[in-house]
């Protein structure tokens, strides 16, 4: 019998799954990765600098301005910050060459960025040269209440960037599961946000919401109140790209936070967002290595299974997962509760004062775990894998195997997505 090969990124390397002859429903693919730009990463952003959204030029902004703090993203997240933050630098420079900068590294709830990361991130240049500051959302110290957000809970931010004469981001615009897109105001909340404030915006009726999906802002509470944050910490401007497979600028934005950030996520959203094709099977990844290097962070691939599997169905995972579950409270989360239904109750019984560390994470794959069966391929221990509800399996002909016993019948269809994160499913219409 024949059959169709399909190439998956998994951690640095690549595994094909092959699809027996008439069980391919289809592939969902980003057209992010083929695309080619007019021009590189630098001159992209150069471009975008000189001919702001919604603003003056940065080097406007920041005339007679004396504190000026530049946010900028962490060791997690793969920000071209090497082509951007120079270019920054200087334009704020040719406004106002005395002005005072900081860079302020938005960590979130990350842990700090070492200084081999910045480095890399930066360049030894700017590290040596520039004041840089990591975010720490348990420094009550540096930590100042500034309002309250819509949802009700404080909002409470960094007091440098709140005390600064002006406020300005770099960052990237990706999908994202539960916000709708990653960049823009985001670089405020929860980027240099206290852990409370986080929590209180990642409770669980908003992440319960149907409308905090992957692209979807309008009515989605969690961007509601990312938005109000920024606006009340006064961000100024930001510059945003979007990047290919190799983490290159593809495209550039640059401006007023929310009219910058919509330019570059309809750009985004006009090359990655695909209709689901509904399968007993549907087959994602992470998009490789560095995203796939826990389960914790494979969550968000799965939830591209997730809104193209049909309910009961079956969704095989590829994530190489060498670091493990990635978040001790996730583990144990799933470790200590064998009745994933009783969980779920769980979680949208608390208030969101009660959220707790990773619970967005627990109940999102635990939403998956309620439509479909995961089979997770992995180089992380069976045990840790079976902790977390999932189904272990070391290869692709393995998993397809488990998965075709799982659906139980000589007809199945699968549905393959090679990068799960890099991808809008839209599944029809969201409620309101």
């Amino acid at each position: 019998m024949t059959s169709e090969k399909i190439v998956l990124p998994y951690g640095r390397e690549t595994v094909a799954v092959e699809i027996e002859e008439g069980h391919l429903a289809g592939v969902l693919r980003s057209g992010i990765h083929g695309y080619r730009p007019p021009a590189t990463g630098e001159e992209l952003v150069r471009a975008a600098m000189a001919q702001p959204i919604g603003t003056p030029r940065l080097r406007e902004l920041a005339a007679g301005k004396r504190k000026v703090v530049v946010i900028a993203s962490d060791h997690t997240r793969p920000v071209p910050s090497r082509v951007i933050m120079p270019q920054m630098l200087a334009e704020i420079r040719a406004g106002n060459p005395s002005a005072d900068i900081t860079i302020l590294v938005a960590t979130g709830l990350h842990r700090t960025t070492t200084t081999d990361e910045l480095a890399t991130k930066f360049g030894d240049e700017i590290v040596a040269r520039e004041r840089i500051v990591v975010h720490d959302c348990d420094d009550a110290a540096n930590l100042v209440n500034i309002g309250r957000l819509p949802s009700g809970g404080d909002l409470v931010l960094n007091r440098l960037a709140v005390e600064a004469d002006l406020l300005v981001a770099e960052g990237f615009i990706e999908p994202h599961f539960f916000a709708g897109f990653s960049g823009g105001r985001k670089s405020v909340l929860p980027g240099i946000a206290s852990r409370a404030t986080v929590m209180y915006n990642h409770n669980s009726g908003f992440i319960a919401h149907p409308r905090a999906r992957t692209g979807v802002l309008e009515g989605n509470p969690v961007h509601e109140d990312m938005l109000f944050a920024a606006r009340a910490a006064k961000l100024a401007f930001v510059v945003n790209v979007v990047i290919d497979a190799a983490h290159d600028p593809i495209f550039c934005v640059a401006g007023e936070c929310e009219a910058a950030h919509r330019a570059g996520r309809e750009f985004l959203a006009s090359k990655c967002q695909v209709d689901a094709i509904p399968a007993d099977i549907a087959v994602s990844t992470n998009g490789g290595y560095p995203l796939d290097q826990n389960i914790y962070q494979a969550v968000k691939g799965m939830t591209a299974a997730e809104a193209t599997v049909k309910p009961g169905g079956v969704i095989v995972m590829f994530a190489k997962s060498q670091d493990g579950h990635g978040g001790a409270s996730f583990h144990r989360t799933f470790r200590d509760e064998p009745d994933v239904e009783r969980m779920m109750r769980t979680f949208l019984a608390r208030r969101p004062d009660e959220t707790i560390i990773d619970q967005w994470q627990s109940q999102i794959l635990a939403r998956v775990l309620l439509k479909a069966r995961v089979i997770y391929v992995s180089d992380c221990e069976d045990q840790i894998v079976r902790d977390l509800h999932m189904i272990p399996a070391h290869g692709a002909a393995e998993a397809m195997e488990i998965a075709k016993s799982l659906v139980g019948r000589p007809y199945y269809s699968v549905t393959v997505i090679p990068d799960g994160v890099a991808v809008i499913v839209r599944e029809g219409e969201v409620p309101a």
